[in-house]
């Protein structure tokens, strides 16, 4: 087995300049750093040589619209927008829930004044955040002026980040033109079906020009809306990523029919969410009893997808007040006490040139992918199989097994490594001992992986996962996750041919509802 924990390495060299420059920037904003996680396919791996130009800039910073950027790039949340058109059964508003990560979901709500301001702080705190978007606590176009005020507010004062809403669509046409004014590029629309009849199971009513609607009238009416919306903001060159929420045994196998009519009308890109269904949420599908998708189950559909068009795998499903990189939240060292206190000094030179270093580290990790695969070039095997990864971001094996609040998932086969998910877990480590509980939960959500790498594990849970098929990996600290992943997969194979192992498919896994995400 190849091990290696040489920190001058290329990968770990570029990534210990990205941490000093970080903390440095940090510090001299008053704040320390801690923890992180960390065909042309944006939502896969696409590089520039695959896309456009023009789909290029837009998308390669921008951590929810490519796959690669997300490793790099954080995103903020203003809740700027608490009102809503639409009551869905898989949603309910909660308010001052900091451990709870799922849409809808925040701490503080925001004037558009207090947003701009906390963007301003953040982005001068995180110089590798580049995007602000609206996504609640309700929808965006249900409160268009402070959408739009706030929107104006960045545009004024930090021009360099991109602006995103994602929306329902139920007044979405009626804010195109002025949605294509404010220079947003990006918007998400969450579209759960494209038949009323199917509609009518996940929405209770609509609200629309001071009427309530019901039933099969009320899913028309949206899907209807909708369907144009989304016309409306292609025509314009505006990027559109649809969010669909998979319900088992309600829209599941319609969403294949619905990734086909939101590629017909020029979606760039199709997010397939596994249903949040946990009964303490409070929401109508989680008190009936309304079960969530398994691994198994969103990934087919996914994959069943995936030949219409370009599907987002990395969603962390974030709190309408998120900020960090995906699969962290660093919004408690933001909150509106800190930041009307901060003397914020907006430093855009400073922030490109960070941002050049990060770009820097994206050449390394793709070079370092391309040695590795011309190595597997020669390989003939029909075995795909998949493994975790501890990380706190950057590309990098760089988490330990015990400090891990999710594992991203790879496809490993003689194609490559392909990003398909994450599992959020419950931290091993507590107070530092493990818990032998939340060991069960790990194993349970990774229970379909061979492997899990990690840049140190006990061993105890070693043991734990060998006694459950899980090998554990470290022997790739610090060092890039697809190189490492592909290097490891050859192995893999090598003793397949010699006997040595044999290899044998994985059950399914379990997808952790109501996982932290931030320590309390």
């Amino acid at each position: 087995m190849h091990a290696s924990t040489q920190h001058e390495t290329t990968e770990a060299a570029v990534a210990d300049k990205l941490a000093e420059a970080l903390q440095a920037k940090a510090e001299h904003q008053g704040c320390g750093t801690s923890g992180g996680s960390g065909k042309a396919s944006c939502g896969s791996s696409a590089g520039q040589g695959d896309l456009p130009t023009e789909i290029w800039e837009k998308v390669k910073n921008h951590p929810c619209y490519s796959e690669e950027a997300h490793h790099h790039y954080a995103r903020m949340h203003v809740a700027v927008a608490p009102a809503c058109n639409i009551q869905c059964n898989y949603c309910n508003r909660k308010y001052d829930c900091a451990n709870e990560s799922r849409p809808g979901v925040v701490s503080e709500k925001l004037t558009p004044q207090q947003a701009a301001k906390k963007v301003l702080a953040v982005a001068s705190t995180i110089p590798q955040m580049t995007v602000l978007g609206i996504a609640g606590p309700g929808d965006p176009l249900a409160n268009p002026e402070k959408t739009f005020q706030t929107f104006e507010l960045i545009n004024r004062t930090a021009p360099d980040i991109k602006l995103c809403l994602s929306t329902n669509g139920l007044a979405l046409p009626d804010h195109v033109d002025t949605i294509a004014g404010f220079n947003v590029d990006h918007v998400t629309i969450t579209i759960n079906m494209v038949d009323p009849e199917v509609g009518a199971k996940i929405y209770p009513w609509v609200f629309w020009k001071h009427k309530r609607y019901t039933g099969y009238e009320a899913a028309k009416l949206l899907t209807d809306r909708q369907m144009l919306g989304l016309e409306m903001l292609t025509e314009r060159g505006i990027l559109c990523k649809v969010n669909s929420v998979m319900i088992p045994g309600i829209n599941d196998k319609h969403l294949v029919e619905v990734n086909r009519a939101v590629k017909s009308r020029g979606a760039f890109l199709h997010n397939i969410m596994p249903l949040i269904s946990a009964p303490e949420h409070g929401t109508v599908f989680g008190l009936n009893g309304q079960r969530g998708p398994t691994a198994q189950e969103l990934k087919a559909l996914q994959d069943s997808c995936e030949g219409e068009m370009n599907m987002m795998r990395h969603c962390r499903q974030c709190r309408a007040d998120a900020v960090g990189l995906l699969g962290e939240d660093r919004s408690a060292e933001f909150t509106t006490d800190k930041i009307m206190a901060m003397e914020v000094n907006y430093d855009l030179d400073s922030r490109k040139a960070y941002q050049a270093l990060v770009e820097e580290e994206r050449v390394a990790k793709v070079a370092a992918k391309q040695e590795e695969m011309e190595a597997l070039a020669g390989e003939q095997s029909d075995i795909k199989l998949l493994v975790a990864v501890a990380t706190k971001g950057s590309g990098l094996i760089n988490e330990h097994f015990g400090h891990a609040k999710e594992f991203q998932v790879w496809e490993l086969s003689t194609g490559g490594a392909k990003f398909v998910g994450h599992r959020r877990v419950d931290l091993y480590c507590q107070g530092g001992y493990g818990e032998e509980d939340s060991l069960e939960t790990i194993i349970r959500a990774i229970n379909d992986c061979h492997a899990v790498f990690v840049a140190k594990i006990g061993g105890c849970p070693k043991a734990d996962l060998v006694k459950a098929g899980i090998e554990p990996v470290d022997g790739f600290a610090h060092e890039f996750i697809e190189k490492s992943a592909i290097t490891w997969f050859k192995e893999y194979l090598n003793k397949v041919k010699t006997g040595e192992i044999v290899h044998a498919e994985r059950g399914d896994a379990e997808i952790r509802q109501g996982a932290l995400t931030n320590a309390a």
